[in-house]
């Protein structure tokens, strides 16, 4: 039976008003908009939809979905669960909720092994809050397992599977054996939205909560530090170039831009 792991992540939501948007410098957080529930990372439902569509063809197939983060977080897996996968993993630990990538990733491995088996660990090309990318490839290079990245169809059988990529200047096709990592992006389509009776259905499918003593294992230390963290200044000061002829405002403009030291 086949068993697909899709890893997600909860975000504040993308279409948030920029002037809800607030962080606190001093503690380099962004501050929750009031009234504006966090989402699941859009990238990561599309991996889940890319499961889903395995799935579909093979309904054998078991999906899991794992997420490492606070309480909230559940509400994003269960979301995915009413999407149509089968079961659910949180891992809620205070000595990582605040964990980059890299210790991020080392829990994320350290909870697949945890499940056995797998065939294919699914996850978005990267998080539409930080957009480092890196999480998927990480988690590979820790369960030594192959990883194809930014995907736009994927397929799995015979214990192999064939992913058609995005690039610059247009697509290619890799394979590689299973297990294997595959991390997805828009081109794939969108994700399927949970229907009333999935939602209802999602409420009593299990999700287990984990902590880092069942993985047995300690806090692993981030290997990034944040120096700063800030909403930038967009504002713009306009001038507008008087002159009675084209010939006068152009020399103005150009006197103005010299003087500004930009040509």
């Amino acid at each position: 039976m086949p068993h697909i792991v899709c890893l997600v992540k909860q975000v504040p939501d993308p279409e948030t008003p920029a002037s809800q948007f607030k962080v606190d410098e001093a503690a380099k957080t962004v501050i929750p908009a009031p009234g504006i529930q966090p989402t699941p990372s859009q990238f990561d439902t599309i991996g889940v939809e890319a499961a889903l569509r395995i799935k579909d063809k093979n309904p054998e197939t078991t999906i899991t979905i794992v997420s490492l983060g606070p309480d909230s977080f559940r509400d994003s897996i269960k979301h995915c669960l009413a999407m149509g996968a089968d079961e659910g993993v949180h891992i809620n630990d205070p000595a990582v909720n605040n964990a980059d990538h890299w210790a991020t990733a080392e829990v994320l491995a350290a909870a697949i092994k945890n499940l056995g088996e797998f065939d294919l660990i699914i996850a978005g090309r990267q998080s539409v809050d930080w957009d480092m990318g890196v999480v998927g490839a990480t988690v590979a290079e820790i369960l030594n397992v192959p990883v194809i990245t930014i995907a736009k169809d994927v397929q799995m059988d015979g214990g192999q599977v064939t992913v058609e990529r995005v690039l610059l200047d247009g697509f290619e096709t890799a394979q590689a054996p299973t297990p294997a990592v595959v991390t997805v992006s828009n081109e794939l389509g969108e994700p399927r939205y949970p229907q009333l009776r999935q939602i209802m259905q999602a409420a009593k499918k299990e999700v287990k909560a984990w902590g880092l003593s069942d993985l047995g294992i300690g806090a692993p230390q981030n290997r990034v530090t944040l120096e700063a963290l800030f909403v930038p200044d967009t504002s713009v000061d306009t001038e507008v170039i008087e002159g009675d002829t084209a010939q006068e405002k152009a020399a103005t403009l150009a006197k103005r831009l010299a003087d500004a030291k930009l040509i």
